[in-house]
């Protein structure tokens, strides 16, 4: 299956979940420091936006990401859920469908950071999973956390790097190694020490 499809069919599972969410489920924190889930949905609207647009955005921030994830937040801050919900799901992939291993990595991730807090566990499905944790979001710097271990899934196909072992589900090494530690203690090995002080950092 093409990467594009996986970004598709989780584009889909998470506008899914978004229909089933309460007004109060869409003020809960995220696992995305200082963002709400509304925040979360607010930042992945990025897509509504032309990459010139997006160029002007970045421009005016001065390439700073952080500046620009809060530019995306701040301007539908006052929106209500309903409105939040119908423009993803009318926003498409005028970002994503240039680089659409970073719009499946981020959107994984993304869609992590509002189940959890929520209690909605899910399984992520193996295709899409392998494919996140082969090609994670750069521009969370994954390499200052995986630098020099070697992590290892234990419930799909893959595993990448050399050093001391990280192991443990799929879900809980790509949420680490882009710098979320919600899962840190759902992992095991040697190399768990060096990732949990890094995450400190």
């Amino acid at each position: 299956m093409s990467i594009r499809q996986l970004l598709n069919d989780e584009r889909a599972d998470l506008i899914a979940l978004l229909g089933e969410l309460s007004d109060a489920e869409w003020e809960t924190p995220s696992l995305c420091a200082g963002w709400r889930v509304r925040d979360v949905v607010g930042h992945l609207l990025y897509d509504e936006i032309s990459p010139i647009g997006y160029a002007r955005i970045a421009a005016r921030c001065r390439m700073d990401t952080d500046r620009v994830n809060a530019h995306l937040v701040d301007r539908v801050q006052d929106l209500p859920p309903a409105q939040l919900l119908a423009r993803f799901e009318r926003s498409g992939q005028r970002i994503t469908r240039m680089w659409p291993s970073l719009g499946l990595a981020d959107m994984t991730v993304h869609h992590q950071d509002i189940r959890r807090p929520l209690g909605r566990p899910r399984t992520i499905p193996a295709d899409r999973l392998v494919a996140v944790l082969e090609h994670p979001d750069p521009f969370a710097r994954p390499g200052r956390f995986t630098r020099g271990l070697r992590l290892v899934a234990t419930d799909v196909e893959w595993a990448s790097g050399t050093g001391p072992e990280v192991r443990g589900p799929g879900e809980a090494l790509a949420l680490a190694m882009v710098g979320r530690p919600v899962a840190l203690d759902e992992l095991t090995g040697d190399g768990v020490a060096a990732l949990r002080e890094r995450h400190a950092v």
